[in-house]
């Protein structure tokens, strides 16, 4: 079984996909920009964004019961490797004891010309 997830705390899909899909064990979250629910970008700054694609990411997995603890993975695709320090900074926040796994790519263009999309995977417990 699976489920579309949504909030009304988190912006709209840009497309043809769903924020999220919950099963029956696993919760798997699309990409996550720095966008308010209106879907404009929140500054141009990549902490800000980061903070606010970790809020959206909140908001979401609140929808599930659960929270930033039941991520096991994430994905982060940046501009600019050249962000990677401050994004790390601003990502250890939202994880305590052990940190999920993950992955940071680099790519030419993100939609909305942002310049951080986070997505990651949680477990229900």
């Amino acid at each position: 079984m699976k489920k579309q997830m949504s909030s009304a705390k988190a912006p709209k899909v840009l497309g043809p996909y769903s924020a999220g899909v919950a099963t029956e064990g696993l919760v798997f979250l699309s990409g996550q920009l720095g966008i308010d629910t209106e879907g404009n970008l929140v500054s141009v700054d990549v902490v800000e964004q980061t903070k606010k694609a970790f809020e959206n990411i909140g908001v979401l997995l609140e929808s599930e019961g659960l929270t930033y603890d039941d991520v096991v993975k994430t994905t982060i695709l940046l501009d600019d490797m050249n962000d990677f320090a401050k994004v790390n900074e601003e990502y250890a926040k939202y994880f305590k004891g052990v940190f999920p796994a993950r992955s940071c790519f680099e790519v030419a263009k993100l939609p909305k010309n942002a310049k951080i999309e986070i997505e990651c995977i949680a477990i229900k417990k």
